[in-house]
């Protein structure tokens, strides 16, 4: 069978790559992909799917049914949204769309998971059950698409017994793919403050409450809350990245507007730490003679990968790929929707290596000038396909 896949997978490499350039090209953020999903729709009524459309709006979903297709699922999932960025890159694929662009890769995730498609379509009759297929709006937005089809029932009729998803590594050199048990990736909570005081000349602060000098306090006394109150195991992040004193060198505003993110990898403290946030931040300005809005936007779950899942996924992944393309994952304190799935099953979310050094594809994502080794497109497709038999296989 992995003969089978590996000689579908090159076969159909040059047509992932060329759907992975019309995406790019075409890019559309959270929430709007429509274009996108009729793409996707399309592509998948070629291989004689009956897609169903409309799923959270933009998502898309259909399923690959083989013998037996009552016994077991898995999912398949791939995001399908862009990013705010204007692209930097001289390239023949490079966005149409000016200030959008597919800086994290779900071009690449989406192209992948249609070779897989075409790839399994074609060995529908050696699979035992059924793999449902998941094209996802608004990985990059709250409160994430993930959660918006888990309510619309992508999780049900049939249930997935697993989730995978794939997502790239600019980090990894590109013929490489790598696993983390366990927590992977961070809860994301952003956190809005607005400290209010008393402003006015520069020149008479004994006339005032200096709202710049409340919130100063409490950004340096909220992380306190990281060094004194976490357990020292429970990796933890809380970042500031606006402040806002809109005043100049001699006069002092009425109020002062922060914004940053926290994350970490744990449920409980999650709450906790958000909890003691507020109350140390009111309270500081309370002490200092003004107030503060703690104002708190629920994010993503953090990322767990189920043990046993993953390490099934990583024996196969070694299979298919050999051990020395196989590589172990540090925890990555950035956050994914595809947390949500995990939440509710059992999943697995692993990384395909991008990167290419002697081409110069080295940069981050997120970033105007990321890029990939299109050959990634060879390997994604046809080692999701073979992790996906190799689930239906645990039946």
């Amino acid at each position: 069978m992995i003969k089978k896949i590996k000689a579908l997978s090159k076969e159909i490499a040059t047509e992932a790559v060329a759907n992975r350039r019309h995406l790019h090209q075409n890019p559309e953020l959270s929430f709007n992909e429509y274009q996108t999903a009729r793409f996707v729709a399309d592509r998948l009524k070629d291989l004689g799917l009956e897609p169903q459309e409309g799923v959270a709006d933009t998502g898309v979903v259909a399923l690959i049914r083989g013998r037996n297709p009552e016994s077991r699922a898995v999912g398949l999932r791939a995001d399908m949204d862009a990013l705010p960025i204007m692209e930097a890159n001289d390239v023949p694929y490079k966005s149409q769309n000016p200030g959008v662009m597919h800086a994290c890769g779900h071009d690449v995730h989406t192209s992948s998971l249609l070779g897989t498609a075409r790839i399994l379509t074609q060995l529908r009759e050696e699979l035992e059950g059924t793999v449902k297929l998941v094209f996802q709006p608004a990985e990059e937005k709250a409160p994430g698409g993930a959660s918006l089809m888990i309510k619309e029932g992508v999780l049900e009729n049939p249930r997935p017994a697993g989730m995978l998803g794939q997502h790239v590594a600019p980090n990894v050199p590109v013929g490489k793919i790598g696993f983390r048990e366990g927590m992977y990736m961070a809860s994301t909570d952003e956190l809005y403050l607005t400290v209010k005081g008393k402003g006015g000349h520069g020149a008479v602060p004994d006339q005032l409450i200096d709202p710049v000098l409340i919130a100063s306090h409490i950004i340096v006394a909220l992380q306190q809350i990281i060094s004194r109150n976490r357990q020292p195991a429970n990796p933890s992040v809380l970042s500031f990245g606006r402040f806002i004193a809109d005043g100049v060198t001699n006069v002092i505003p009425n109020e002062v507007k922060i914004q940053g993110t926290w994350r970490c990898m744990d449920e409980e403290w999650r709450a906790d730490g958000l909890r003691r946030m507020q109350k140390m931040a009111e309270g500081i300005a309370e002490a200092m003679g003004g107030s503060c809005d703690f104002e708190i936007v629920k994010g993503y779950p953090f990322l767990k990968n189920h043990p046993e899942l993953t390490r099934r996924t990583k024996a196969a992944a070694v299979e298919y790929m050999g051990a020395e393309n196989v590589v172990d994952l540090d925890l990555w304190m950035a956050g994914e929707d595809f947390a949500f799935y995990s939440q509710v099953v059992d999943s697995c979310f692993y990384r395909l290596g991008t990167r290419n050094e002697a081409r110069g594809i080295v940069s981050g994502v997120h970033t105007p000038t990321f890029d990939i080794d299109e050959s990634a497109l060879e390997i994604g497709p046809g080692l999701m396909a073979w992790l996906a038999v190799k689930e239906l296989d645990q039946r």
